[in-house]
């Protein structure tokens, strides 16, 4: 299957039937539809968390017979299930631990969606959590998985948890009736090691979010100024303050260059550990650390920086780069492959890891690093990924 077909011409499936369903919407039977692997939607912290926020909804107006249930995490969402945009959210219990966290709660949500909601479709996202993957097809659920990123590459892992990240990797291609893979390099990579099951693996990318202004802080300027910036004058990062963000990197780039401008990192870290204490330590009257923000205020965040930067290690297909660029911000990159594949100009990108190359992008002129917005949302559009998922689907029902 060519990858370029999936985004670049989608087909309209909304004025015609699709899965079984005629064009008023109706079916034979309705389609129930498990999602698990996530801390949970809306407003949760994670790229996996805003990928689902942002198609599962869409989804469910694309067909109004799929039942689709999102099993989140306690303590990210809490109480009891309750609805959002059409869909139905269950918290499960979830082990405090970063390395047992997302295993003990998909495993309790692989069996939930087996014996309590008798789902048909299980939607794995994540390559830790698809370590479930061989149990729900042994329960008899039809298994999608989407590889979000080849975690075992992320630096806060230790040996054990890389190789157990590794196994999961295989559970997914392996397990799963379908795999969908958001980077197109990652896609490639699994289909010439898999070439026995290369059709079942789909390249359907992140899309580029357009987040919702915020009509209490008006034109942003008021939760800046509570974060001590003003608009124009501040260099922005966003991401979990984990080490493969690399913002340890920036600051020390940053200082290096001096560039005039504040650095804001918006982000916490899921578990406190050494290296989150440590970064921020480095916060001082030029390094200002925002902590988690609401989509107004991040959206506000973005359109007034000076430039955005991601200086990562690791990625899967970044969603907070695509959520500036769709908003015009100009941006510096890390040239990891994943970064790589958003496709922007050569000058948008320095050497990974390297601080003297981050240090002489901060003290250039920042609108040398401007993107093409609309281009990016042409590209990473949530409505076609939609469109492309529910294929997916379809062509799993139709199996």
């Amino acid at each position: 299957m060519a990858d370029a077909s999936i985004l670049e011409t989608p087909t309209r499936m909304t004025d015609r039937p699709a899965d079984g369903n005629t064009a008023h919407g109706t079916s034979a039977k309705r389609t129930k539809i498990c999602v698990v692997g996530l801390r949970g939607v809306p407003g949760v912290m994670g790229g996996i968390e805003s990928h689902c926020e942002q198609i599962f909804p869409r989804l469910k107006r694309l067909n109004a017979d799929y039942d689709i249930t999102i099993i989140g995490r306690r303590p990210y969402v809490s109480g009891a299930p309750y609805a959002y945009e059409g869909l139905r959210v269950v918290p499960l219990p979830a082990a405090r631990s970063k390395y047992l966290e997302a295993i003990t709660n998909t495993a309790l949500a692989v069996l939930y969606a087996r014996f309590y909601e008798k789902a048909d479709v299980i939607h794995i996202h994540g390559i830790g959590p698809a370590l479930m993957g061989p149990l729900a097809r042994l329960l008899g659920m039809k298994l999608v998985v989407t590889h979000h990123g080849q975690d075992f590459a992320r630096a806060k892992w230790n040996s054990v948890a890389k190789a157990v990240l590794r196994l999961g990797e295989q559970c997914a291609v392996r397990a799963a009736h379908r795999v969908i893979v958001v980077s197109k390099s990652v896609t490639e990579e699994l289909r010439r090691q898999n070439r026995r099951g290369e059709a079942r693996i789909e390249y359907i990318p992140n899309g580029a979010t357009e987040l919702p202004a915020d009509p209490l802080v008006g034109d942003g300027v008021a939760p800046l100024e509570a974060l001590g910036l003003t608009p124009g004058g501040y260099i922005l990062a966003v991401g979990r303050l984990v080490p493969e963000k690399a913002f340890h990197l920036l600051i020390d780039a940053y200082r290096v260059a001096k560039p005039g401008y504040k650095l804001a990192i918006v982000g916490r870290a899921d578990h406190d550990d050494d290296y989150s204490r440590q970064l921020l330590a480095k916060a001082g009257g030029d390094v200002i650390f925002c902590g988690f923000q609401n989509h107004g205020t991040l959206r506000a965040l973005y359109q007034h920086a000076a430039l955005f930067v991601l200086p990562s290690t690791h990625e899967g297909l970044p969603i907070a780069a695509l959520e500036a660029a769709k908003l015009g911000v100009p941006m510096v990159l890390s040239d990891i492959q994943a970064n790589v594949d958003i496709g922007l100009a050569p000058d948008n990108y320095f050497r990974s890891g390297n601080v003297h190359a981050l240090a002489a992008k901060l003290g250039q002129d920042y609108q040398s690093f401007a993107v093409d917005a609309q281009e990016i949302g042409r590209r990473f559009d949530w409505g076609a990924i939609t469109e492309a998922t529910q294929k997916v689907y379809a062509q799993l029902a139709a199996a």
